[in-house]
């Protein structure tokens, strides 16, 4: 599955003081040898870390660096047998060849051999000469630490780790080569939450953190300093590593906006804001580091406000996309709209998959071209059941007349549509969307229950080319959870309207209509002289540049605290940042869109 980054104006520039070089350290070598040094009063080093760091690399310079004998102990020997982990790991997996069932509870006490893990930690406690170096995940687990020594967190992010996926070249935490056809589901629906858990506990109480995206250029931060890192990325809003991916209705219009990102032929999905995504971190001009998303969650009450972090533990709720529907010359509905599919909501999240939220979402029209169009409802006369049956019979392999049951409306810029779980809808070609969601999942996984998708091939990434096998139907998940929504209830509640909530012919807020179930807000900010907003100390608000070059949030507290966007750019401006304002830098009119949890859920 091709995905790619699109890294610029991504970087956050936060304070950070380091005239020794004693807090920060960068370059591989560099970082092996810092290792070294902190552990040359120390028998053991515990590196732990997340899956995709190239344990290797780290290996083979702190041997070249070290002055001791170095034993090298995998944490993959302290793991129960395969088949006890195959068993462990069945019920998050499943036999639904989409989805699984997310281990919120799980921990690495549950798959470690109780034995292995004890006898190690005897042997640790006796001295040696040589330095005994624990590495993997779950390294650095209680048992093991109470015997003492030198803990360090190796940390990766998301797109790197599912690259390695892809191409076969992850092994799992029992194993020390890589698995070729590593089960996706294992990692999204089970390990994910192991490794989560773990580094919740470790990030707290490790003596230094490092980054190894790049194994050819480690970068290492003492604890303090790494705790200073997330302290002050929270208080400003955060820009995040775009992701975009080719697919089957892959458009042209992303192409023409942003500088070119080599490999990339077209788009279709293009992620501006969620928890999956990675934050690159400028740490004043001396080094940027690239860390998880997540890791700003250490601070939850920060970034999303109490009542949403008891609420939804580890959680960050709402997400951003941007989805192009751009063909320079005419093409066909069934080459240039997404699949018509539905979403679930939390009930059945919690039902099916143990996730916490359901996938509640808004299409707002950025962009329109000629015939622009969302699919939204059925048609007043559709005969529901035959379209069911068809679906059913054709499981995306054979062509039928969707036009017949499925209601395409006509769009123009502004226009927003309300889809809340249940509603069948699609990008219906020749417009950009903005579109802002609930993020169900702390793992970032989606979901959405295609129903139609034209029986077209998708995109093949190698030949560059609509050749890779049609996409996967979920008929039972989009049947079942389908609330058969016509076209009179999507023209009469999920058309949603912007009233003004207050202007001043400079300044202008506009709050959509919504209707109860929705549990969001979107508010659009239109303004040619500074506008002053706030987050109250509650709301984790994501705004996006819909119209304009460039817009500033500044916060009216601690005005160093900045953050500047391009077209097309969001941000995450997290609960507790406060009373800000929004600048158009050149005065010109700019529009900024909105998306916040709505005042009874924040």
């Amino acid at each position: 599955m091709p995905l790619y980054e699109y890294r610029k104006n991504a970087e956050n520039r936060i304070p950070f003081s380091d005239p020794d070089g004693l807090r920060l350290c960068t370059g591989t070598e560099a970082v092996a040898a810092r290792i070294l040094e902190q552990a040359s009063g120390e028998h053991t080093v515990f590196l732990d870390g997340w899956y995709g760091v190239d344990w290797p690399s780290l290996k083979a310079a702190m041997e070249q660096a070290s002055t001791r004998p170095l034993e090298w102990i995998p944490t993959a020997s302290l793991f129960q047998d395969a088949e006890r982990l195959t068993a462990y790991r069945k019920p998050f997996i499943g036999d639904d060849p989409s989805f699984g069932r997310a281990n919120r509870e799980g921990s690495f006490e549950q798959v470690l051999d109780t034995a292995r893990v004890r006898e190690l930690a005897e042997a640790l406690s006796r001295p040696e000469d040589r330095l005994r170096i624990v590495y993997g995940p779950a390294a650095a687990v209680p048992q093991l630490r109470e015997v003492g020594g030198l803990c360090v967190y190796v940390d990766y992010t998301m797109q790197p780790m599912l690259w390695k996926m892809w191409g076969g070249e992850l092994s799992a935490f029992e194993q020390t080569e890589a698995e070729p056809g590593f089960n996706w589901k294992q990692y999204y629906y089970c390990d994910f939450y192991l490794l989560l858990d773990q580094k919740k506990r470790v990030l707290p109480e490790m003596d230094l953190y490092v980054e190894a995206v790049d194994p050819e250029n480690l970068k290492l931060l003492t604890q303090s300093a790494y705790q200073e890192m997330i302290d002050e990325l929270v208080k400003q809003p955060i820009k995040q590593v775009k992701i975009t991916q080719p697919g089957p209705w892959g458009s042209y219009r992303f192409k023409e906006i942003y500088d070119e990102i080599p490999g990339l032929e077209n788009m279709a999905w293009n992620e501006l804001a969620g928890i999956e995504l990675s934050i690159l971190v400028d740490l004043d001009g001396q080094a940027t580091l690239n860390i998880p998303c997540q890791n700003a969650m250490q601070r939850p009450v920060a970034m999303v406000g109490e009542k949403v972090h008891k609420t939804w533990p580890d959680l960050l709720p709402l997400q951003v996309w941007l989805d192009d529907g751009y063909f320079k010359d005419p093409v066909p509905y069934e080459r240039g709209s997404m699949p018509i599919h539905n979403h679930p909501d939390s009930a059945y999240n919690a039902r099916n998959f143990n996730e916490p939220l359901g996938r509640y979402e808004t299409y707002y029209i950025v962009e329109a071209y000629h015939d622009a169009g969302t699919m939204m409802g059925f048609k007043e006369d559709a005969d529901l059941e035959e379209y069911e049956r068809l679906c059913r019979e054709s499981n995306n392999l054979i062509e039928f007349d969707w036009q017949k049951y499925v209601k395409r409306w006509s769009t123009n810029v502004g226009d927003l549509f309300l889809i809340p779980p249940g509603t069948e809808h699609g990008h219906g070609g020749n417009q950009m969307i903005l579109e802002m969601d609930t993020g169900p999942s702390v793992a970032g996984t989606e979901y959405s229950f295609f129903t139609y998708d034209f029986a077209r091939n998708t995109w093949d990434d190698e030949a560059k080319s609509m050749t890779a096998p049609q996409m996967r139907m979920h008929l039972e998940h989009s049947f079942r959870n389908n609330k058969w929504r016509r076209e009179n209830y999507v023209q009469e509640h999920l058309r949603a309207r912007p009233a003004v909530v207050h202007g001043d012919g400079d300044t202008r807020l506009d709050r959509y209509s919504s209707i109860s179930e929705m549990p969001f807000e979107i508010e659009r900010f239109v303004f040619t002289k500074p506008m002053k907003h706030s987050t109250g100390g509650r709301f984790l608000q994501i705004p996006t540049l819909t119209v304009g070059k460039q817009v500033i949030l500044r916060s009216l507290s601690d005005p160093s605290r900045e953050v500047q966007l391009d077209f097309l750019q969001a941000c995450l401006v997290p609960a507790g940042f406060g009373d800000y304002e929004l600048i158009s830098p050149d005065g010109s009119q700019v529009t900024v869109v909105m998306i916040r949890l709505k005042d009874h859920l924040a």
